[in-house]
This record gives C-alpha cells, structure tokens and sequence, in this order.
C-alpha cells in the first residue's frame, strides 16, 4: 500500500487543478503552485503534458504509489480494446474508488482508510485491500457496526457529489452494487482526464 507523506491539498497546488473538485481546496484561493517559485509560469514540453496528465490520474485515486500504476497500465496494454479505457476501468474497479463513488466516505482517502480498517465487505466478506479489483454484479457493504461513523453519515448526505449511473445504492441497508465497468466519458472527474497521454508516457 502506497502511504501519502504530505497534504493532499498540495498535490492540487502542484499539478495546477482542483483535482477532487472540493470547495475548500486551496487552489480555489491561490491558482498557483506552492513554495517559492510557485508563480513562475514555464512552456511546458509534450514530455511534461505526458508526465502532469500520469500525476493527475494517480492523484485522483488517492496518489498510487508508481509501481502499482505501472502494473495498471501493463494490464490495460494486454487486454482487448482502447488501452486507455482500460486503464480508466481498471482504476474504477478498485474497491476504495468504488467505496468512494458510492459516496459513502467524502474523500478517496477517507475510502482507503475505511477499507484498510475493515469497515468493508465485498459479497458479504470482509475486504481490507483498497486496491482489491471489484467486478461487476459485486455487492459492497458498510459493515452494521460501522454505519454510525460520524465520517459515513455526513458523506451520504452531502450534495457535493452524486453516484454515477454503473453503481446502484442504497443506503437504509448501506449497500451498493458495482454494474458495470464504466467508458471513460463516464466518470464524473472534475477536471479533465487524459489516459491518452498517460498511455503515451508509458509507452515511449
């Protein structure tokens, strides 16, 4: 599992975007980057759009450690299709994104922590891998003596996210199904998302 060292809030700062569309991102204040230098602007080269468009998408779900993503990519490549929605599926299908979608914690890394903690089944068994593949038709649930969680009950009443269309709900049971594997024009980013070019860096 890949451990996040710093503010989350300064991944925004430094790739330049609202990455989680959160309104109390600094970024919203200050659109620029942190430290010292954080205001100069700089030509960026086909090299760094490639490298900024790989740190977006390993952010977003929750700053994936480079070797894990690296497997992601090498798993897209070999299966059938768009390699590109491969790897947004793949990424979709992990078990503290799906936790996330299903709005049962407000953060993608409040979903792997509640994953980690065993808060979490999968098909009635309980899952503490945040990075386990869900597959579609799979039931996630809320453990019952984890439904009070103060953490819990203010994500699912929040209006600042909805559940996107390839997951079903249901939260007097806090239940959810993963229907399908979703395109990538799809999921509800709140910036725009480029596998293309991530696939690009990968692939040089």
């Amino acid at each position: 599992m890949s451990k996040r060292n710093t503010s989350k809030y300064k991944i925004d700062r430094r790739l330049g975007v609202n990455l989680w569309g959160r309104p109390k991102s600094p970024y919203n204040k200050r659109e620029y980057g942190p430290g010292e230098h954080g205001q100069r602007r700089f030509k960026i080269s086909d090299y760094g759009l490639q490298l900024r468009a790989k740190q977006k998408l390993k952010g977003y779900y929750g700053n994936i450690g480079e070797r894990r993503f690296r497997r992601y990519y090498l798993d897209a490549v070999r299966r059938r299709g768009d390699t590109g929605e491969n790897l947004i599926g793949l990424l979709e299908s992990r078990l503290d994104a799906a936790v996330y979608r299903l709005k049962f914690v407000p953060t993608v890394f409040a979903a792997r922590q509640i994953v980690n903690h065993g808060h979490v089944r999968v098909n009635g068994k309980r899952v503490t891998i945040p990075s386990y593949q869900v597959k579609e038709g799979d039931e996630i649930e809320i453990k019952e003596k984890s439904r009070e969680l103060p953490v819990v009950l203010e994500a699912i009443v929040s209006p600042e996210r909805d559940v996107p269309d390839y997951f079903n709900v249901d939260y007097n049971k806090m239940t959810g199904t993963f229907l399908r594997v979703p395109q990538l024009a799809e999921v509800p980013y709140p910036v725009q998302m480029e596998p293309n070019l991530v696939i690009e860096f990968y692939s040089r």
